[in-house]
């Protein structure tokens, strides 16, 4: 065993030999290590004392001592150096120590990895006494190595004011695989108000890969507050084999210093100073400098004014002091002198709520007292009750809830506004705070429950000569923010959650810039406080007046009423109203709900109960909404920033919400995408909206340790519901109808509108949002949501929002007439009626379509009956009429060609009484049939004969001239005594008789 550690000690010490000096071999698995000796020449290894045994791998000197090497004894370090024992420090940031890395990537740098030349200048930037993140979307890692011999730790100073910058911390050991974290480990919590924080995270021995990583969510525009990083130190290295010397402006006292401190101000020190020394005369320094600087001329940016408090006699007067510590010279040429001191003035008044003392100091009014600020206290008259909360538009001093924090100047007072102070840097953020404990509905605001606690109005103007940028923050979360110069305005902002917070104004200066550049705050007023002071004194109702103390307090009203001016008595709203505005004081607070709403039984609000009808034409169409009632999710992109970080859109939509309350979540989650496991569902999100409609900006999650997708940005884009309408205009918002493909079904569109009052840099009105709601058969009940395809981001000007929804269920209800009947045959004695859609069908549910029926019927109707036995009966007779004058022409025939005979034969007709009939006289020659015909032989001869009849008529019209010459004429001529008119009345009536029955 000895003969292996001595061969791998041979091998160290060939390599250690170019360096020289004593060094210890690796431990081995027992914690053993060795100790060898290196000449200072290289490449001479000859004549060495053989290795020896050193301490073991688990030894270390304490802080403020280092290992000698030659006795193996821990030495206190000497003055002007430091030692940690078993550990290391940073916290010189002059530039990037050695063995840190800086690597820049992008979240999502493309198939090919294309956009990566985007993040080449994207690092950690040292800035002397901290190191600053990058400030854009590309994800920068920070990246040491160290090696521990033993259990240890790694602890970092840090400020991470904005979250709207993914900062995390994680560890890798030499496999690259991460270790195991919890949570609090990785997931670094955001701090406020310029406050600096410590992060602590326990590491195993052996070689540990510290990340700290930050990705900026630049979606809009901002700039993101860069993370500040100072004093990393780490635990559990190997022994110290010496002291480090004190930087430059730093210095260690006494001997066995566990760190150096930093120079005072006016004094400076070089590398390993164990004091510092003064700065010549007309030269300054700040703490910690290395050297000193000449001073330059005084000028305006080196003083400020103060309000002195008020005297007795109610005089304050301006107050002119230089800025600490002083670094200018006034007895120069072109320096400024410090203005003289200002004239004694009255004093402005205290801000309202309060009072003037005897000592002229502003003091709060008494609880259940009131004061404008000029006058004193005065209590509430009964029927009235105290307005609560701050209003500052006197700047004299500073209240005591407010308190200015920077890295060099604060905020100064200033009479009639509150500024910030000059500064020294770039890099100075003067943030000034207002700490609010919590909120409290007063009694005669009760009934009113629309969710709003209290409300932030303040008024403000930024002035820049170059780049500035204003953030006003809740907590820690950014809620607006303003770049470059902005002119004397108003902004407001809604407490929906009761709950302690503080406001936070933080300006700051970036890039090129000038000591003038500041923001004025001229007044802060935040309404309905916990401890608030009273202004005034506000109308609230009386107790009942079979009460004991009728009239004599004030007590809440229910919700849903209003204090009637006559009595002071609480009074329910009328049928679909609700309570609006900020009081409740009269009938008028309560307004009528607009169409296609209707409100809850508290009054506090109007809500549609995805129900709706409308009258067309003499037809009224009613429609169920509730297959859409669910909150419905709508994804646009993706689209990319500027350096190619893709994100997307994403939007939750509450058609008609909970009876009015808001249904659709919208969550941060870029500070605790941690928490936001399986088992932590139930727990309520800090940083989260519910609006009817909300939105997100998602950053698609890259595969590289992220638990999900980054969701920041969360906005309210309709908290109130405004009412549904075919109409295309309500209230002043406008559906714009063209922005979406025409309706092509005779059903007419729903536009439901919405409205967030919460105003924006960009929205002065607050935002609006319109859901056109349209029937579409070929579409699930669910349906479809879409964007205008101009608009891809459901916006064309970032104030209005505009969305199509597509559904079967936005059809309105089945009724009679949208369906028709169909009667079938009669079949078999029945007959059966089925009922269809009319197409196409544009309803739903509604009326079913009834049930086929069935109903007896007979074969022929009766119509049918009377006209078959009409038809029969003239059928009938015709043959009978056609039977009898064929007989009867028969006859005429037979007798006629007689007549012709006999009227041939000698010029004679026969006599009258044998060619002719006499009335009443029967036919005595009937036709003889030498064989009884058949029934088919008779319909056959009756047939033919008809057809000869024809015939003979045709031929006997066409040829009656020729008869007349050739028969007729000449009997006329022979017959006598008159017979001839005989003759001559059997011709007429034989052809009369041939044309009757041939017809």
């Amino acid at each position: 065993m000895f003969l292996f550690y001595y061969e791998q000690l041979l091998f160290n010490t060939e390599t250690l030999c170019v360096t020289g000096g004593t060094g210890f071999s690796e431990c081995d698995s027992m914690g053993s290590r060795w100790r060898v000796t290196i000449p200072h020449s290289p490449g001479s290894c000859s004549d060495l004392p053989p290795p020896t045994k050193g301490t073991d791998c688990s030894f270390s000197c304490p802080a403020g001592k280092f290992l000698e090497m030659s006795t193996q004894q821990c030495t206190s370090c000497a003055a002007g150096s430091y030692s940690l024992g078993s550990g290391l420090r940073f916290d010189q940031w002059d530039a990037v120590p050695a063995g840190f890395t800086s690597l820049a990537s992008l979240l999502d740098p493309g198939p090919n990895g294309e956009d990566l030349q985007a993040c080449n200048s994207s690092s950690w930037t040292p800035q002397g006494v901290y190191l600053e993140s990058n400030r854009d979307e590309c994800t920068v890692s920070l990246v040491y190595a160290v090696h521990l011999e033993k259990l240890g730790s790694v602890s970092f100073t840090y400020q991470y004011p904005d979250n709207n910058i993914f900062f995390e911390f994680y560890v890798q050991n030499e496999q690259c695989q991460e270790m195991a974290q919890t949570d609090d480990q990785k997931w670094i919590k955001v701090t406020s108000n310029g406050e600096w924080d410590t992060h602590t995270v326990s590491l195993k021995s052996g070689t540990n890969i510290l990340y700290w990583r930050t990705t900026g969510i630049l979606v809009g525009g901002k700039m993101v507050k860069p993370v500040l990083l100072k004093n990393i130190q780490i635990e559990g290295v190997a022994y110290t084999s010496e002291c480090f010397p004190c930087r430059p402006g730093w210095f260690s006292p006494t001997p066995g210093s566990s760190s150096c401190q930093p120079c005072p101000s006016n004094t400076f020190s070089s590398k390993g100073a164990s004091s510092c020394t003064p700065c010549p005369q007309h030269h300054y320094s700040h703490e910690g400098w290395a050297e000193c600087k000449v001073r330059p001329p005084c000028s305006e940016n080196d003083f400020f004014q103060i309000h002195t408090a008020c005297d007795s006699e109610g005089k304050t007067q301006v107050l002119y002091r230089w800025v600490e510590p002083k670094i200018c010279v006034e007895n120069v040429t072109g320096a400024v002198e410090l203005p003289a001191t200002g004239q004694r003035e009255p004093c402005p008044p205290c801000n309202p709520g309060y009072y003037n003392s005897n000592d002229s100091t502003c003091l709060p009014c008494p609880r259940g007292t009131h004061s404008d600020g000029t006058n004193a206290c005065a209590k509430c008259l009964a029927g009235t009750e105290p307005v609560l909360g701050y209003e500052y538009k006197w700047w004299n001093v500073l209240p005591s809830n407010m308190k200015t924090s920077c890295f060099n100047v604060g905020w100064e007072a200033a009479g009639d506004h509150v500024r910030s102070g000059a500064g020294s840097s770039d890099n100075d953020y003067l943030i000034l705070s207002l700490h609010v404990p919590g909120f409290k509905v007063p009694a005669s605001l009760s009934g009113m429950t629309g969710g709003e606690f209290g409300r932030i109005t303040f008024v403000f103007e930024t002035i820049c000569s170059g780049d500035c940028e204003l953030y006003f923050m809740m907590s820690t979360t950014v809620v607006e923010s303003w770049e470059g110069s902005k002119g004397k305005q108003s902004y407001s902002h809604s407490m929906t959650r009761n709950a302690s917070v503080a406001y936070t104004w933080a300006f700051q200066r970036t890039n090129r810039h000038t000591f003038a550049d500041m923001v004025k705050l001229y007044s802060i007023s935040v309404t309905n406080v916990l401890d608030g002071v009273a202004s005034a004194c506000r109308v609230c109702a009386l107790v009942p007046e079979n009460s004991r103390r009728a009239g004599s307090s004030c007590v809440p009203c229910p919700a849903g009423f209003y204090i009637d001016r006559d009595t002071n008595r609480c009074l329910e709203c009328p049928p679909n109203t609700h309570l609006a505005g900020r009081h409740t004081y009269g009938q008028d607070t309560c307004v009528a709900c607009g169409p296609g709403s209707i409100s809850n039984k508290e009054h506090s609000r109007c809500y549609s109960d995805c129900s709706f009808s409308h009258t067309e034409n003499n037809r009224t169409l009613t429609f169920d909404l509730s297959p859409m009632n669910d909150v419905a999710s709508l994804i646009i992109g993706p689209s990319f920033t500027s350096k190619g970080t893709k994100y997307l859109h994403l939007f939750n939509i509450s058609l008609c919400g909970h009876e009015g309350k808001r249904a659709a979540v919208c969550t941060d989650n870029v500070t605790d995408v941690s928490s936001k496991d399986d088992q932590s569902d139930a727990a309520p999100f800090v940083n989260s909206v519910d609006s009817f409609i909300c939105q997100s900006t998602i950053i698609p999650a890259d595969g590289r340790g992220f638990r999900m997708a980054i969701s920041s940005q969360s906005i309210s884009l309709a908290d109130t519901f405004v009412g549904a309408t075919v109409d295309t205009v309500l209230n002043g918002m406008n559906a714009k109808p063209d922005l979406f493909p025409e309706n092509s079904k005779d059903v007419p569109d729903i536009n439901f509108f919405y409205r967030s009052l919460q105003a924006t840099a960009s929205c002065d009105q607050g935002r609006s949002s319109v859901i056109t709601v349209r029937c579409n058969p070929e579409k699930s009940e669910r349906g479809e949501l879409s964007v205008p395809s101009s608009c891809p981001a459901g916006t064309c000007d970032g104030c209005t929002f505009h969305f199509l929804w597509e559904s079967a269920g936005a059809c309105p209800r089945c009724t009679k007439d949208d369906y028709h009947r169909i009667e079938g045959a009669c079949k078999g004695g029945a007959q059966e009626t089925l009922y269809v859609w009319n197409e196409p069908k544009l309803c739903t549910k509604g009326e079913a379509l009834p049930a086929r029926s069935s109903a007896a019927c007979e074969a022929i109707a009766l119509w049918l009956k009377v006209g078959v036995g009409g038809g029969a009966f003239v059928a009938a007779l015709l043959v009978s009429l056609t039977c009898y004058f064929w007989k009867k022409n028969k006859r005429l025939e037979y007798k006629y060609s007689r007549l012709v005979m006999s009227a041939n034969k000698e010029c004679e007709l026969p006599a009258a009484d044998s060619c002719a009939l006499a009335e009443g006289e029967e036919a005595d020659d009937d036709v003889v049939y030498a064989q009884k015909p058949t029934l088919l032989g008779k319909l056959r001869a009756i047939a033919n004969k008809v057809s000869a009849l024809t015939f003979f008529y045709i031929f006997i019209k066409r040829n009656m001239f020729t008869i007349y010459i050739r028969d007729i004429l000449p009997s006329l001529f022979c017959t006598t005594g008159g017979k001839w008119r005989r003759v001559i009345y059997l011709y007429l009536k034989s052809i009369k008789s041939i044309k009757t029955l041939v017809l």
